[in-house]
């Protein structure tokens, strides 16, 4: 089951429904988090409207709603049999150990699951409160920007989805200049405002110059000495304000993957501005002409790609893989399952694209059979070439939301080099 957010007489029907509504019917709490205006709310209402014994909303960025929960225990106590839904959960900490009372109070009544739904912007904050006091009555569920199988069911082509992002009112917007002014406006509203709301303490321009830094390096090496040393600022505090990022759901940080082998490997994590219209709009780029023009064209087409596979990816675990003399052994992501990787991608910006032998001895160190070339789509559909599949960007976010079997057996289903191969249903 999907929802729908609605703009401009468009409408995205988004997966993410599904997967809230199974956690509810199998866990007391279902704590959804994900960035500002990425469309926590829309989903939890429509959750909330088709709830068979109704529902209660709470925002507690709003006055009134916090006065409601000025005394929690009775308030929440009362809501049974309705779903309670309290968005900006992070604000109000204190919530979550009355939260727990009230949950175990609904278990003995013989309510064992969808009690609550808490929304945040916050993931560590959020996960940490909700973990520490909720430990076994609480499921997480990360929604992330609209994905490009989305966009495209909705009538929007991958190009305006890479260039404008997947925050739904970027992706909306009736023009480009609209959408680029909307995605400025709401870096200004994390600098100006969310960060100093979630208590850290970071001049506003610093991290502004942090952020556009690191949008010019996305999809490369994090050296926190070298942002460092621009900033005029010492490596930890670097860290610190990446950390800031990443627990906003703005940056990615991806981890490597280690293998037992004589090969140096690389170490330090990449990083990736998750969302390409936030990544855009700090480089100042407004249409595909700027973006197909700037040096960073490829990267940027990496960090789209990254992001739309790891929001379809399920049961695995990311990660990627760089050895050898000048990292020469490199994969741009493997995906994990079980502890052991099992499916490796090279992610190219081009209708024909080549991979070199380092990223086949990358795979022979990983052990991995299942490889891929993700490129953007074409016509002809995937095909098999030199022991690896080349297929499209949406093909494989498909393979992905079915799946893993239909991920790591690309042979099954994809003929050779020339033969054309349809499109997996979703």
């Amino acid at each position: 089951m999907r929802f729908r957010i609605v703009r401009m007489s468009v409408e995205i029907e988004r997966f993410a429904l599904g997967q809230v509504q199974d956690r509810l019917a199998h866990a007391p709490a279902v704590v959804l988090v994900g960035p500002r205006q990425v469309g926590k709310t829309t989903l939890a209402r429509a959750i909330g409207e088709r709830w068979p014994t109704g529902s209660v909303y709470f925002d507690l960025e709003a006055p009134p709603d916090m006065d409601r929960l000025a005394d929690p225990y009775p308030t929440l106590l009362g809501l049974t049999p309705r779903l309670g839904i309290v968005d900006e959960a992070q604000r109000m900490p204190s919530v979550f150990p009355v939260l727990r009372s009230v949950i175990d109070e609904h278990r003995r009544a013989g309510r064992p699951a969808g009690q609550f739904l808490l929304l945040g912007s916050a993931w560590i904050d959020l996960t940490m409160a909700s973990t520490e006091s909720l430990a076994g009555r609480v499921s997480l569920v990360e929604l992330g920007g609209v994905g490009i199988d989305e966009a495209a069911a909705a009538g929007i082509d991958a190009a305006t989805a890479w260039l404008r992002g997947g925050f739904p009112d970027s992706l909306l917007a009736a023009t480009n200049e609209d959408s680029q002014r909307w995605r400025t406006d709401l870096i200004a509203t994390y600098l100006e405002r969310d960060v100093p709301l979630f208590g850290r303490r970071v001049p506003a321009e610093t991290l502004r110059r942090l952020w556009t830094m690191l949008a010019h390096t996305s999809g490369g090496l994090f050296n926190a000495s070298v942002l460092a040393e621009n900033l005029s600022v010492t490596g930890p505090t670097i860290k610190s304000y990446v950390d800031l990022l990443v627990d906003l759901k703005l940056v990615r940080r991806l981890e490597p993957w280690f293998v037992n082998t004589s090969k140096r490997l690389t170490k330090s994590p990449k990083i990736y501005i998750r969302d390409t219209g936030l990544l855009h709009a700090l480089l100042r780029l407004r249409d595909l002409a700027d973006l197909m023009g700037h040096p960073s064209v490829g990267a940027s087409y990496e960090s789209f790609a990254v992001e739309c596979l790891l929001g379809a990816t399920g049961d695995y675990d990311p990660a990627f893989y760089r050895a050898g003399r000048a990292g020469a052994d490199e994969v741009d992501l493997v995906l994990v399952r079980g502890g052991a990787p099992k499916v490796a991608i090279e992610i190219k910006l081009g209708s024909a694209p080549v991979v070199g032998a380092g990223f086949h001895r990358a795979c022979d160190d990983l052990g991995v059979k299942a490889r891929y070339v993700v490129h953007p789509d074409d016509p002809k559909g995937a095909y098999r070439r030199g022991g690896l599949t080349v297929i499209g960007l949406a093909d494989m976010v498909g393979r992905l939301r079915r799946g893993w079997q239909y991920v790591e057996s690309p042979d099954a289903g994809t003929q050779s080099e020339g033969d054309v191969v349809a499109s997996p249903r979703l």
